[in-house]
C-alpha cells in the first residue's frame, strides 16, 4: 500500500522562492523600507543555484548534455557549488577552474561535493593562460563530451533570474518597490531581475554595486573598458576585470563602488544586529546602501530590496575570521571590533 508522503523529490525542487525579510537594526537610521532578499535560503545556499539548474535544464532540453556528460565552469565558488550539487543528482561529472581569490571554504567545498577543482592565479589578465577564464576553456577542449556553461557570456545566466527572481520580488511587494540594490560581478542578477522589474514599472531605480578595482562603473559610464581601473581586490563575486556580455547595462540606472574593507565590516554588522548569517557581497551591498543614503538617494516612501546573494559560511577563514580581518589591516582605530571570548570550562 502506498502512503501520501508530503516531501520533496530531492533537493532541486527548493530553489527559488527565497524570502524577503525587513531588515530594522541595520536600517534603523536610513529613510525608507529596506528588506533583504535572501539567496542563502536556496539548498546550495547562494543565489547561483537558480542559474546552474537553469542552464544545466535549458541544456537537457537541447539534447546537449546526457547521463555521465562532463559540465565545466569557471567560478568564484558559488555557481560551482551549484554545479557540483546539481550534477551529483542529475549523473554528471563537474569540471571546475577557481579564482585563487576564493576563500579556502569554498574550495574545500567543491572538493566534498565531488568536483575536480582547478585553483587558478586572480591577478592575472583573463587572456593570461593561466587564468580560469583560459583554463576552463582549455579543459573543454581537452574533455570529450563535455559542456563549458561560461556564466560570464551566457545570456541564460540572466534569462534565469528574469523568470525567477524578479517575479518573486514583484509579487512579495505587491509592485511597491521603488529601488534595487544588487552587486554585479557576471551581472546575470542584476540584469535578470531588473529587466522584468522594469518592464512593470520603469521608474523602478536599479543600481548596481562595482568593486575599487573593477571595471564596470566606469564602463557603465563611459562605454570605455580602462585597464587602468583595474588592480587586485579581496571581495569575491563583486566586479570584474572584463566587460561580461551577460551584463545588461541598459537596466541599470546607477553604479556605486564600495571598498573592501567597509563591506567586510558591514557584512558582520548584518550577522550581529539582523541574526543574518551573510556573505561578503552582501555587506558589499548594504554598505552601498549607505551610502546611497547619504547621497540623498531615499526618502521616507521609499521601498528598497537589497539581494543579499550567499550565507557566512562561506567565508569563516576570510571576513568572519579575525585573524584575517587583522592581516589584512581591517582593524584599526576607526573600525574596532571587541573579539567576543570563548570560555573554556575546565
Amino acid at each position: 500500500m502506498e502512503h501520501k508522503i508530503n516531501a520533496y523529490n530531492n533537493l532541486l525542487e527548493l530553489v527559488g522562492n527565497t524570502p524577503l525579510i525587513k531588515l530594522n537594526k541595520i536600517a534603523d537610521n536610513l529613510e525608507g523600507n529596506f528588506y533583504a532578499k535572501v539567496e542563502g535560503f536556496n539548498p546550495g545556499h547562494s543565489s547561483k543555484d537558480r542559474i546552474a539548474l537553469y542552464i544545466i535544464e535549458e541544456a537537457e532540453r537541447r539534447g546537449i548534455l546526457k547521463k555521465g556528460s562532463t559540465i565545466i565552469e569557471t567560478t568564484s565558488g558559488n555557481t560551482g557549488f551549484s554545479i557540483a550539487m546539481i550534477s551529483i543528482i542529475k549523473g554528471y561529472e563537474c569540471i571546475l577552474a577557481v579564482s585563487s581569490k576564493s576563500s579556502k571554504d569554498k574550495i574545500d567545498m567543491l572538493r566534498s561535493m565531488g568536483a575536480k577543482v582547478y585553483v587558478c592565479p586572480a591577478h592575472v589578465s583573463a587572456d593570461d593562460p593561466r587564468s580560469y577564464y583560459e583554463v576552463a576553456k582549455r579543459l573543454h577542449e581537452e574533455t570529450e563530451g563535455s559542456i563549458y556553461i561560461n556564466q560570464y557570456f551566457n545570456d541564460l545566466n540572466a534569462e534565469a533570474h528574469y523568470k525567477s527572481t524578479g517575479p518573486e520580488i514583484w509579487n512579495q511587494t505587491n509592485g511597491h518597490i521603488t529601488h534595487l540594490v544588487a552587486c554585479s560581478g557576471t551581472g546575470g542578477t542584476i540584469s535578470g531581475t531588473a529587466k522584468y522589474l522594469k518592464e512593470q514599472n520603469p521608474n523602478i531605480r536599479v543600481i548596481g554595486v562595482d568593486a575599487y578595482g573593477s571595471v564596470l562603473k566606469k564602463y557603465h559610464e563611459t562605454g570605455e573598458l580602462d585597464t587602468k581601473e583595474i588592480y587586485p581586490y579581496r571581495i569575491e563575486g563583486l566586479g570584474k576585470n572584463l566587460i561580461p556580455t551577460a551584463t545588461n547595462f541598459k537596466v541599470i540606472d546607477e553604479f556605486i563602488k564600495v571598498t573592501d574593507e567597509e563591506s567586510a565590516h558591514t557584512a558582520r554588522e548584518i550577522s550581529r544586529t539582523e541574526g543574518l548569517f551573510v556573505g561578503y557581497t552582501s555587506g558589499a551591498v548594504m554598505q552601498a546602501v549607505r551610502q546611497l543614503e547619504e547621497m540623498g538617494e531615499f526618502n521616507e516612501n521609499s521601498n528598497v530590496v537589497v539581494i543579499f546573494p550567499d550565507h557566512g559560511s562561506r567565508y569563516m577563514s576570510k571576513i568572519y575570521s579575525d585573524q584575517w580581518m587583522s592581516d589584512q589591516g581591517f582593524f584599526d582605530s576607526k573600525n574596532v571590533e571587541e573579539p567576543q571570548k570563548i570560555e573554556f570550562v575546565k
